[in-house]
């Protein structure tokens, strides 16, 4: 009885150590799992092919017209208004030498007269004392063999009426362009501004009898910032000048002017730090050709300068250039390196680079987070490992967009 109950509660201790013999049997004969390398594609980036160009660049500035000469005419003797012109009046075009305003002339035309008397009286003095002295010589080569003193052939009196010709001439010289005076011709084809005289008015000289602009060609004052004028050739020579094109809106519709750039003022203003240059149009009212759109003095246009000279540089999209001044490039390993590169200008779409780059180089276009000196890449086309799943290269590839797009 004993014996039969210690092999009852003896079982289940054999039971549970022959289990965990066999446990351990099985635990000591399982293989581990085979392991596998993990293959990490590179990042995907975008990349273009860049070749250096011919570039000219342009300069965008904006001014008013404004003629060239501006001119406040005035009376260079005094008199009463006789006639005035009928295109002298405000707006009214002239031409040069046409008859503004005539003063009262017979004044003038009596002083003429006046003077031609004495220039004649002059002549006959002259005339008379030249005889004179040809008698005194004859006279004393008759009865004297010595040479005679310029006092007894009358060289002095000579003179003397010399010079009161000369003197006569030159009143009559001054009559005569006083008497021109009083008719005011316009000095240029032009504009009339403004009239300050009328009939019947008497002017004293020096009035000004009013202001006119001259309609041969016209000035557009653009500011430009000092570090354009690198861009700007300023060039004298013919058929060098740098071009301008200017644009302004006209009885509601765009108009375009070419102009050309003739000169700079040559002083830095100092409070906005800009430099004024010049630019010339010719016939801005259309006098010469009709079919021409007429630029108004006053006109407020904007301008667009373009250089004369040309330069050879690298032009990218303005997002390739980094903070420090550098572009990544891709090597034909697939590799990033970073380029730093000189930069000549920069606006909202393009950065222009005059050198770091290499001739028909891969210059990476999208976003890289992190980028470093070796760095591996891949460009779209290129072969996808064979021991990655479609569905992991399908996924690595949309993380690698959405990284770009995070980047971006």
């Amino acid at each position: 009885m004993k014996n039969s109950m210690l092999m009852k509660s003896g079982i289940p201790l054999v039971i549970i150590l022959a289990a965990i013999i066999i446990a351990a049997i099985m635990i000591g004969s399982k293989q581990p799992p085979e392991q596998k390398p993990v293959e990490t594609k590179a990042f995907l980036v975008d990349a273009r092919q860049v070749n250096s160009e011919e570039v000219r660049f342009k300069v965008h500035s904006q001014g008013n017209v404004i003629p060239k000469h501006q001119t406040s005419v005035s009376a260079q003797v005094s008199g009463k208004v006789v006639e005035v012109s009928d295109t002298f009046v405000a707006g009214g075009l002239f031409k040069e030498g046409d008859l503004l305003v005539r003063l009262e002339q017979e004044d003038y035309a009596t002083d003429l007269k006046l003077a031609e008397a004495e220039l004649a009286q002059a002549n006959a003095a002259l005339t008379e004392e030249v005889a004179r002295g040809k008698v005194a010589e004859q006279e004393w080569r008759s009865v004297n063999t010595s040479v005679a003193p310029e006092l007894g052939l009358r060289k002095p009196q000579l003179a003397t009426a010399q010079a009161n010709v000369k003197a006569a001439e030159a009143k009559f010289e001054r009559a005569q362009r006083n008497l021109k005076r009083t008719e005011i011709r316009a000095p240029y084809d032009g504009l009339v501004v403004a009239r300050n005289v009328d009939l019947g008015q008497f002017i004293p000289t020096g009035s000004v009898i009013g202001t006119v602009y001259s309609t041969d060609q016209a000035e557009i004052r653009l500011p430009i910032p000092d570090s354009d004028m690198a861009f700007i050739d300023i060039n004298r020579q013919i058929n060098q000048t740098a071009s301008v094109t200017l644009t302004a809106s006209v009885a509601g519709k765009k108009r375009a002017w070419e102009a050309e750039l003739v000169r700079s003022e040559g002083i830095l203003d100092a409070g906005n730090r800009v430099i004024y240059v010049i630019a010339k149009l010719d016939d801005p009212y259309a006098r010469k050709n009709v079919d021409k759109t007429p630029l108004r003095f006053g006109q407020f246009v904007q301008a667009e300068i373009t250089g004369t000279q040309s330069q050879r540089l690298y032009v990218l999209p303005r997002n390739v250039l980094r903070l420090d001044n550098t572009v990544l490039q891709v090597t034909d390993q697939r590799e990033v390196k970073i380029s730093p590169v000189e930069v000549v200008r920069t606006n909202p779409e393009h950065v222009y680079i005059s050198s770091g780059l290499d001739e028909n180089s891969q210059v990476i276009t999208s976003a890289v987070p992190n980028p470093y000196n070796g760095m591996k890449v891949r460009l779209p086309g290129d072969e996808v490992p064979t021991n990655v799943s479609p569905e992991n290269d399908k996924e690595d590839d949309s993380s690698s967009i959405d990284a770009q797009e995070v980047a971006n």
